[in-house]
């Protein structure tokens, strides 16, 4: 019997273009000189993937490649040669993040679908999440991460940070990915998200003012309206009829939701890993482009011939 992991890194091995992903870091990996020879990239590909899928820190994902079979194979290692250590796999972060390479890396895996017809780009939906940071100050500065910030949400405060996206209408796939603290009011993002080629935004009514924020002017705006301008309307047929639009709006948003659920469910991310924006983004924009692929692996897979490894006979 498969187990869920083994299944999950069978159907993500046959769908990342590790090719593409590969010739984009390579410039910048180190060459085998004097010194100790470098492990292979593909290696620490892998591993930094399965980080992220798995919500490792880099001394569980150490003993994960020791104590979990299907990982360690997975990442193309055994137990009778050297395994990367914990340093190691934090430097290769550190690489990734020293080049800005997880943008460029979201670029591949959005281009790769491209080419596969999966991301059409003629409509956005536009949305935010808050990412949850530690709001303790039981640390060695006895403060905050000055770059997080609380923000108040329904009844509910939250410290942390928020990141927007901006998701293809017809597949629900994330083309573009930003990050501000969670004070950040989400309708000052919605120029950033979008590609330049979309004919029609659909936004809820956190982006009220977003069509004059936007330089142009040929976009068509689907915002939904604020709650309580619907909730004032006075009974009879014109509110049913906005409510009845509001629902159709609401329902074209959905997809928007999918990419939070798969990076905040299926992949454990509900709480920033690093201190200050700009690590964090770096992880961010990686989920989603893996949120992407495991969106995508049925097609992908459908168009390798492959069988999914659950219903292989």
């Amino acid at each position: 019997k498969q187990t869920r992991r083994e299944v999950f890194l069978s159907e993500m091995d046959q769908v990342v273009p590790w090719r593409a992903l590969m010739n984009l870091i390579e410039p910048h990996y180190p060459k085998a000189g004097k010194g100790r020879k470098p492990y292979p990239l593909e290696t620490m590909l892998r591993i930094h993937l399965m980080q992220n899928w798995f919500g490792f820190s880099d001394p569980a994902m150490e003993e994960a490649l020791y104590e979990i079979a299907p990982v360690r194979q997975f990442a193309r290692l055994s137990l009778t040669k050297q395994i990367p250590d914990e340093t190691t796999i934090l430097n290769f972060r550190h690489l990734l993040e020293a080049h800005d390479l997880a943008v460029k890396l979201l670029q591949r895996v959005n281009g790769h679908l491209c080419d596969k017809g999966l991301m059409l780009k003629r409509g956005t939906i536009v949305d935010a999440t808050i990412i949850s940071a530690p709001s303790s100050t039981k640390n060695g500065e006895g403060e905050r991460d000055p770059e997080m910030h609380q923000t108040k949400k329904g009844n509910q405060w939250y410290f942390g940070m928020k990141a927007h996206i901006g998701v293809d209408a017809e597949s629900g796939l994330v083309h573009t990915v930003t990050t501000t603290a969670a004070n950040a009011a989400d309708v000052t993002q919605v120029e950033d998200l979008l590609h330049g080629k979309e004919t029609v935004v659909h936004a809820d009514a956190g982006y009220t003012g977003a069509d004059k924020r936007v330089t142009d002017k040929k976009i068509e705006w689907h915002i939904a309206e604020k709650r309580g301008k619907v909730k004032a309307m006075k009974p009879g047929r014109l509110k049913r009829a906005v409510e009845k639009l509001e629902t159709l709006k609401a329902r074209l948003r959905a997809r928007v939701e999918h990419p939070f659920r798969v990076v905040k469910r299926q992949f454990g991310f509900v709480k920033v890993r690093f201190k200050g924006l700009a690590k964090n983004t770096a992880q961010v924009q990686t989920l989603f482009a893996l949120a992407n692929l495991w969106m995508a692996r049925k097609q992908l897979l459908a168009m390798t011939g492959q069988l999914r490894p659950q219903y292989a006979k």
